[in-house]
């Protein structure tokens, strides 16, 4: 996926979970955060960030915070980046299927569904930003939308149906993926059963510019 126009600036403060204050060239502008999670061991003060520039014109902000420079490694932090990207990408593992976005099924409404001559594999994915020494975790705060997409994965794929959930890790050059018990215990042992229940789960990383995100090399996966 590609950005049309970004610039560089330096993150002030986040007033609210939506706004953040960044200085770009000796000025301070109020930009959109494209991430309403924590993010806190990214966006400190004085942190590079990668604004785009917004297409149009009249809106109240005119930058949306997209990635975030921590310790060398650009972190793209733009929430919806992931299912773009895994659009791009999904075709590349199923070249000659179907694939429906947004597919509401019982009380869900999970990402994808591909529709294969086998039948259906439904499939949620799930960006991930939090990396601690190497290690990338998932949520980075408590998510109960999370759990109760696991949940349905798991009751669908006890039924006999082809189901998935597609961590999309927002860098590159990690170690391995897990989930974070320590922040959300409940999402973790909802996917320790997802799994069980045979969920198939993936974890790849992306490349990222200051332009683009693409999903790249696959990260194991520790649960």
């Amino acid at each position: 996926m590609q950005y049309k126009d970004t610039i560089h600036g330096k993150f002030l403060s986040r007033p609210n979970r939506f706004v953040a204050l960044v200085e770009v060239d000796g000025t301070v502008q109020i930009c959109h955060v494209k991430n309403t999670g924590r993010c806190r061991e990214l966006l400190i003060p004085g942190a590079d960030v990668v604004l785009s520039v917004a297409e149009n014109p009249a809106r109240k902000t005119a930058f949306d915070l997209i990635a975030v420079k921590k310790a060398g490694r650009l972190i793209n932090i733009d929430s919806q980046a992931p299912n773009q990207a895994a659009a791009e990408f999904l075709p590349t593992i199923f070249p000659e299927e179907t694939i429906c976005p947004e597919y509401k099924i019982e009380d869900s409404r999970l990402d994808f569904c591909i529709e294969t001559r086998d039948g259906p594999v439904y499939l949620e994915v799930k960006g991930v930003t939090l990396e601690e020494d190497g290690v990338v975790l998932f949520p980075d705060a408590p998510t109960q939308r999370g759990t109760k997409h696991l949940h349905t994965l798991t009751r669908l794929a006890m039924q006999g149906y082809k189901t998935c959930v597609f961590f999309v890790i927002q860098m590159e050059g990690v170690s391995y993926f897990t989930p974070n018990r320590r922040t959300d215990p409940v999402f973790a042992n909802a996917l320790t059963e997802a799994a069980a229940a045979g969920v198939t789960l993936w974890a790849r990383d992306c490349h990222i510019t200051d332009n683009t995100m693409e999903i790249g090399d696959s990260v194991e996966i520790r649960l």
